[in-house]
């Protein structure tokens, strides 16, 4: 996407891979959304993305924002560039000392945030930019897929005003991570991104949709922290043996692990499959709970965030009656090791 540049504005010259380094460790630092990381650099999110291929040089402004905003230093070796080549030198080390004494560039940020809020609420409203507008989405009916859906993001979710993100784990989950994203697009007709990270050992599944988000809530879903909140199924699923069947495989599909418990007894080596599923929201431990016993598959609870499958016939019973749509619990189950 080319660049608009206005006719005053400085940039930043970075060494090499240092732009695309300063924008990882904002984002990274302040764990916020790439969008909201345009955002507050006062740019749209192509063109930080331009920014982070270093396709080009970033404004003095949007770095001066980003490091105030997150405390993250700007790389050694950096220079501003002034479009007017003939304009006195002194303006660069003008602007910098300017930023280092006052901590910002330009007039009272206060004065333009009033004067936008005024021409905002006096004309900007009422004739809103196509990019402003929320893109539309497919809002499917109550089914099992959408409860199975709402299940996963009940287990590795996370809802923002805007976005709502999925974290797997970037090996054991890789192959269920494109299911999920299948699952999105079916139930929405969203194309979800699939974002790897190997340094942290996540691949993060990302919904950038305000009317998701919206229509999530409306479904039941909460924003923010679901362990401050404590969680539940929404009343819709709890009213539907087929729908908390399809949530409950969402949930231990995320949350949940099959394992291998050994121990000796007598010098006779004894092994078994057991499940675990782990959420600190105990309002949603007693949902699972309550379901596990509708379909008559015993359990207990283990410490205080733990419900474990133990007995051979009830982890049968679990994979006949509810099943996974996840290769590595799969892959554990069927194995004879």
């Amino acid at each position: 996407m080319a660049e608009s540049i206005n006719s005053k504005m400085r940039r930043v010259s970075f060494p090499k891979g240092k732009q695309k380094q300063f924008l990882l460790q904002v984002q990274k630092k302040s764990g916020l959304s790439w969008r909201q990381v345009a955002q507050i650099g006062g740019v749209h999110i192509r063109t930080l993305a331009d920014w982070k291929r270093e396709k080009f040089t970033m404004s003095f402004d949007a770095l001066a924002r980003l490091s105030k905003k997150t405390k993250v230093p700007a790389p050694k070796n950096t220079t501003i560039k002034n479009p007017f080549w003939y304009a006195a030198r002194g303006a660069r080390a003008g602007g910098l000392a300017v930023y280092q004494k006052y901590g910002r560039i330009g007039g009272d940020p206060e004065v333009r945030r009033k004067r936008w809020k005024e021409w905002w609420s006096r004309e900007g409203k009422l004739h809103p930019h196509p990019i402003l507008i929320a893109r539309s989405i497919k809002k499917p009916r109550l089914c099992a897929e959408l409860a199975e859906f709402i299940g996963i993001v009940l287990g590795d979710g996370g809802i923002t005003q805007d976005q709502i993100s999925i974290t797997l784990h970037y090996i054991d989950d890789l192959e269920y991570s494109k299911f999920v994203v299948l699952l999105v697009k079916k139930l929405f007709e969203i194309d979800a991104s699939n974002l790897r990270r190997p340094n942290e050992h996540v691949v993060v599944i990302r919904i950038s949709r305000t009317n998701l988000v919206k229509f999530c809530v409306a479904l039941g879903l909460k924003i923010g922290n679901k362990v401050k909140q404590q969680v539940d199924m929404p009343q819709w699923i709890k009213d539907n043996l087929k729908y908390q069947i399809a949530c409950l495989r969402g949930l231990v599909d995320t949350d949940g692990s099959v394992f291998r418990h050994r121990y000796k007894s007598n010098g006779k080596l004894y092994s078994y499959k057991k499940i675990d599923f782990t959420n600190r929201s105990i309002p949603l431990l007693t949902s699972v709970s309550n379901i596990l016993k509708i379909l008559g598959i015993k359990h207990r609870i283990a410490g205080n965030y733990k419900i474990r499958i133990e007995a051979q016939k009830d982890v049968e019973r679990f994979f006949k009656l509810i099943g996974s749509h996840n290769p590595k619990h799969l892959k554990k189950y069927a194995s004879v090791i």
